[in-house]
């Protein structure tokens, strides 16, 4: 099972979500009310947010007044799930939530218990409509019902901790212990595609790889050299720190690995060349049926990513883009990104510049006039548009936003500064 917590300022624009009832929702899940705590029953989003709002109104010091809550457990453990199993569910992570006492590492309390089981708090679940994988959505008032804060420091890990507690109190698998049994099979499959190389090169390691269905990015440091790496496999990541006996797999003994098993053409091959910038092309993307999968040896080459489908760290979003509405999952850091970018409270356009900077990082659109039909899954290596493979999502979020503001122009509500 897995969880997210993050405290926000935009509470009626989660709580439109969670509900359902954002502008053009198509409704691609299926949304179900699962409880309405310390408030009237039934009420809409405004209602509910109007409830919490009121509650914290004598603290103007409060930014972001409410906690957004996304808890996904695993399908085949909540399949014949009741109201009332998601009901029992909440106050089970609710109390997890609460009872914990986070310290850093010199022993210091850095996050006081909270107090979300007593405080108003809207839970709705959503089910996929193709999938039916199940996530369930909760917005928690910051103050509780006896006029308490309920702190956010280290929320995440405070969100993490409690996930982790129900899975095992439930006696479900936890992504961690997934995460680890895989291991073992990554690592041998390194050590096959080490095996069938017959000289040592970053480029013939990504391209065995890549034939077993792996990414491989590469992490430099300021100077050039390469100092980690990271495999992706569908919606699993693997540094390289963690594969292999000993750490024989890491970016920095992984050549003398390939010269214990090749100790004949180790002696023969001439000095390392110096090392590529390379990306691995996903082969069911960039390769025909049968054909031997491409690998790019280029700098700069945009990476496409795909968010037309749901992933645990992403949330369904909806945005407008010349006359046509799309539906995409966008990673929650972004949203978070692009919400602070353009505050709803200080930008007065704040929705057509969120509209038009997430056109540009879904692909959708392109500052430099080009669309690229599905958004987000392009196969076209020659265009200009795209997150650079040194750029994280975070950063290409910016300059979508950049982007954005430059061919709109922010436009500044009257009388209206960030506290």
């Amino acid at each position: 099972m897995i969880a997210k917590a993050k405290s926000i300022s935009h509470g009626i624009r989660a709580m439109l979500y969670v509900s359902g009832e954002s502008r053009n929702k198509k409704h691609p899940e299926k949304i179900t009310r699962i409880c309405d705590n310390f408030m009237p029953q039934g009420m809409d989003a405004s209602g509910i947010w109007t409830e919490m709002k009121f509650v914290t109104m004598d603290r103007p010091d409060i930014k972001n007044n409410v906690i957004r809550l996304e808890i996904s457990p695993a399908m085949e453990h909540t399949e014949d799930f009741t109201v009332e199993d998601w009901q029992q569910l909440w106050n089970d992570f609710a109390a997890a939530f609460d009872n914990q006492e986070i310290l850093n590492e010199d022993g210091e309390v850095i996050s006081v218990p909270t107090n979300i089981s007593g405080s108003k708090s809207s839970v709705w679940l959503h089910e996929e409509s193709d999938s039916g994988i199940p996530h369930l959505h909760a917005i928690v008032c910051r103050i509780d019902e006896d006029g308490n804060i309920n702190n956010d420091h280290a929320i995440h890990i405070r969100a993490h901790r409690a996930a982790e507690k129900i899975a095992l109190q439930r006696g479900w698998v936890t992504p961690r212990h997934i995460h680890e049994s895989r291991i073992p099979q990554v690592s041998e499959d390194c050590m096959e595609a080490l095996r069938e190389l017959s000289e040592w090169s970053w480029e013939g390691y990504a391209e065995k790889l890549a034939a077993r269905g792996y990414e491989l990015y590469l992490r430099k440091g300021n100077e050039g050299i390469i100092r980690g790496y990271v495999l992706h496999k569908g919606s699993s990541r693997f540094k390289g720190s963690e594969l292999g006996k000993g750490r024989n797999l890491t970016a920095s003994r992984i050549e003398r690995t390939w010269e214990k098993l090749h100790p004949k053409q180790a002696k023969q091959e001439s000095p390392t060349p110096k090392q590529p910038v390379i990306t691995a092309q996903e082969p069911s993307v960039h390769a025909e049926a049968g054909e031997k999968p491409q690998v790019n040896v280029k700098r700069n080459i945009p990476v496409y990513e795909d968010y037309t489908e749901w992933q645990p760290d992403r949330l369904h979003t909806e945005f407008e883009h010349d006359g046509k509405n799309y539906d995409r999952y966008i990673p929650e850091k972004v949203l978070d990104c692009l919400n602070d970018e353009f505050d709803f409270r200080e930008v007065a356009n704040w929705q057509p510049l969120q509209n038009l900077a997430i056109a540009f990082f879904t692909l959708v659109a392109s500052p430099y006039g080009e669309v690229f039909g599905g958004g987000g899954g392009g196969s076209q290596p020659d265009l200009k548009w795209g997150r650079d493979p040194e750029e994280d999502e975070i950063e290409f979020a910016h300059r979508c936003a950049l982007e954005a503001s430059h061919r709109i122009g922010k436009q500044k509500k009257s009388g209206m500064k960030r506290k």
